[in-house]
């Protein structure tokens, strides 16, 4: 081949694509793929392909619910190895939810060993743990697999095959639900009871043409593992002939009288989203009430859940009214939640968001598939054995001619030919009668190969009279599987009964009621609204005490901290950044405190850095709206803002306008000061009256105040009056303002002061 002629072809294998169009299809494969093959179960078995997988990999291992526990790393190495190559803690998690008994209806996998439990505690590593089948996962999702009822297909290198469903005998979907997040969709099924779903299907089955009312006369609701009580009946209709919407569901609580004419408020039974971590906020939400005086009648709060159940209990002071503490619970905590129903799993090879009825159908028309295929198989198998049967039983009748056969035969496909074609050539027979029964033989090549195989104790009398039985069975079984398959009502009966079966050995009691309730009223008592002392020190830690604290140690107060003055306990406290901003925080939200204690961050109320940012700490908004406010910058510029411009609402605004790398100095609220005094990091003071600053709004600049030499910035700011002490420290020396610093104008240059 010649250069040019490599050049050209290899030109040729170039495909030019438009990248956008490329992109698009790349991501709507990724998508698609996620949906279908990782996080959406199947409508027919109700799992995800990472849970299909674990349990025909222990099925293929022989994990069965009779046999000894195996090591769940066994499992998780075996189903990434042949089926799932998406790495171990993905089937690992799989396996540990299907284990968890507060997680779903019926759990499909029998664990042993810590698999975590309700509080949101991990499950031990799988190398310590064990597991094996649930009996309920044999009998109803694995069963007839060697029946050829459900399609297989290759796995990720094609070196195996893998169900691509399992032949579920119920809707595991409805009874174990699901949850799972996809590109741009997510599923969220609730867990439901198992003899309630099994009698919706029987139902539908009978009745095609059932309304999902008259369906939700065996399905109620959702039962979920965690019990509760769900308490808008009402909306639950819509909600199954959707496929979407909420259920509310509310803890179960129970009212115990306690010693010393105390009352225990205890909960029994928590809403199915609180499983999990949520357990632990839910506990601090309490706590947080307490501590904000939102509720005083909580004294004491205990976790005592164990393995045989929830118990949470809230001990209440002796004249609390317990009524209005359970409906504070419901009001302002996760006691009530709602669980967003989206009923979305995969039909037909995409996602589809389905109603109760549809659900029930699909998995009914699933029954349909998989019983028509197993009882085809079925028949197949006893149409071979009702051939062979009856080849021999004739072979008996004339059992001597087939012996005058064999002996007379060379080989045995000699003896074969003769008996399915009645070729006689080459063979010796004691007399021309034989020969001509011989040739008139007519057997299939099958029942020709089963008398060969034939042993002679099967000429015994008794023998002959089983094979007469057997074929007898094997009719019988045949006009059975014949009527199965050809009359609908008798495959409905079959369905039925295996449904029956499942609901009879495997049904438990419903665990969440299912109620229409008011919305919970809760009488919120209004706090004594009381005098405090705001207190932060220079390291930014802020708190309140009581006033008479305060005034007991009022000179402690005042020394270790750098803001300190009266609020009210329903009121506001300011803060003014060297930023510009202006950050309002509710004086509730502040710790009640003790003297020594520390208090809290301010930046940890407040959306800013450090406390070094803060130029002014002041008392409520309220209360500056009668003020006015002078602002410096480091740059000198200044103004007068009205105080009614820092009454807003919100908990941050822009407190004034600063040009570029400039900063704020100082904001003062000005009362009887007459005169400011500016100074400079060189040294520069410059002292003038307080009338020569305008007063702008809190949008712009503001003015001059001092011609500042270059590279020098205003570092301080003092107000005086015309008389009074005004001493400062400067340079480690006391400075008499008044005295030392003469009274000139604004926008000039100042007095530079040497030490």
């Amino acid at each position: 081949m010649k250069k040019n002629d490599f050049t050209e072809t290899a030109e040729d294998r170039i495909i030019q694509a438009e990248y956008t169009d490329t992109m698009k299809k790349s991501f709507i494969d990724y998508a698609m793929s996620v949906i279908v093959a990782r996080a959406l179960p199947d409508v027919r078995d109700g799992l995800k392909p990472v849970q299909r997988r674990v349990l025909y990999d222990m099925h293929e291992l022989g994990m069965h619910y009779d046999k000894e526990y195996r090591k769940s790393a066994r499992i998780v190495g075996d189903t990434m190895g042949k089926y799932h190559p998406h790495g171990d803690s993905s089937i690992y998690d799989a396996l540990v939810v299907m284990t968890q008994a507060f997680k779903k209806g019926k759990p499909l996998v029998d664990g042993h060993g810590n698999f975590g439990n309700i509080e949101g505690d991990g499950a031990a590593a799988m190398r310590y743990t064990e597991a094996r089948l649930q009996k309920i996962t044999e009998l109803g999702l694995l069963s007839d697999l060697d029946k050829d009822v459900v399609d297989f297909g290759p796995n990720f290198d094609e070196t195996l095959k893998e169900p691509m469903v399992l032949p579920a005998r119920f809707p595991n979907l409805l009874v174990n639900g699901s949850e799972g997040i996809a590109v741009g969709m997510a599923t969220s099924i609730a867990p439901h009871n198992l003899s309630e779903v099994i009698n919706a299907t029987k139902a539908y089955i009978r009745n095609n043409d059932i309304t999902t009312e008259e369906l939700m006369e065996y399905v109620i609701g959702p039962d979920f593992p965690t019990g509760g009580i769900v308490v808008n009946e009402s909306e639950l209709l819509e909600i199954y002939e959707t496929g979407v919407g909420k259920v509310r569901v509310r803890g179960r609580v129970e009212i115990e009288k306690a010693k010393g004419g105390k009352v225990n408020v205890v909960v029994t039974e928590i809403p199915y989203p609180m499983i999990g971590d949520n357990i632990r906020k839910f506990l601090s939400d309490v706590a947080a009430l307490a501590e904000s005086k939102k509720t005083t009648d909580l004294v004491d709060i205990s976790n005592q859940s164990s393995k045989d159940g929830i118990r949470i209990v809230f001990e209440l002071r002796k004249d609390a009214d317990a009524e209005n503490f359970v409906n504070m619970l419901y009001k302002k905590t996760h006691l009530e939640d709602t669980f967003g129903v989206n009923m979305l799993a995969i039909c037909d090879g995409r996602p589809e968001t389905m109603g109760l009825k549809r659900i029930i159908a699909e998995n009914v028309k699933f029954q349909y598939e998989i019983n028509t295929r197993k009882y085809t198989k079925l028949l197949e198998k006893e149409l071979d054995k009702k051939e062979i049967q009856e080849g021999l039983i004739r072979a008996v009748n004339v059992i001597d001619l087939i012996i005058e056969i064999l002996r007379g035969s060379k080989d045995r496909n000699m003896a074969r030919l003769c008996m399915t074609d009645g070729v006689t050539t080459g063979i010796n027979f004691k007399s021309k009668e034989s020969k001509i029964m011989a040739a008139q033989l007519n057997f299939t090549e099958k029942q020709a190969n089963a008398i060969l195989d034939m042993r002679l104790y099967k000429l015994i009398g008794l023998e002959i009279e089983a094979l007469l039985n057997e074929n007898e069975e094997t009719l019988a079984n045949i006009a059975r599987y014949e009527d199965i398959l050809n009359n609908k009502d008798s495959m409905a009966d079959v369905i039925v009964d295996d449904l029956e079966n499942i609901r009879i050995n495997f049904s438990t009691p419903r665990r969440t009621e299912i109620i229409q309730a008011e919305e919970v009223v809760y009488e919120e008592k209004k706090a004594e609204v009381v005098d405090l002392v705001f207190l932060m020190d220079r390291f930014g830690y802020a708190k309140t005490v009581d006033v008479s604290t305060y005034e007991r140690n009022k000179e402690v107060c005042e020394t270790e901290n750098k803001y300190f003055f009266t609020v009210k306990s329903d009121g506001k406290v300011v803060l003014f950044t060297d930023k510009g901003l202006m950050h309002t925080i509710k004086v509730k939200d502040l710790p009640l405190c003790k003297l020594r204690d520390k208090g809290r961050p301010i930046d940890n109320l407040c959306n800013f850095s450090s406390v070094n940012e803060v130029v002014l700490c002041a008392a409520n908004p309220d209360n500056l709206k009668f003020k006015r406010l002078v602002f410096v910058t480091a740059t000198s510029m200044l103004k007068f803002v009205d105080g009614s411009e820092f009454d807003v609402s919100k908990k941050m605004i822009a407190a004034t306008k600063l040009n570029e790398d400039d900063y704020v100095v100082s904001v003062a609220v000005i009362e009887e000061e007459k005169n400011i005094v500016l100074q400079t990091a060189d040294g520069v003071f410059l002292r003038f009256g307080l009338e020569e600053i305008p007063e702008k709004k809190k949008t712009a600049v503001g003015v001059r105040g001092m011609k500042l030499s270059k590279g020098d910035l205003v570092e301080s700011v003092y107000y005086t009056k015309n008389a009074g002490d005004n001493i400062i420290e400067y340079k480690g020396k006391p400075f008499d303002l008044h005295a030392k610093v003469k009274p000139l104008h604004r926008d000039t240059k100042g007095v530079k002061i040497r030490s």
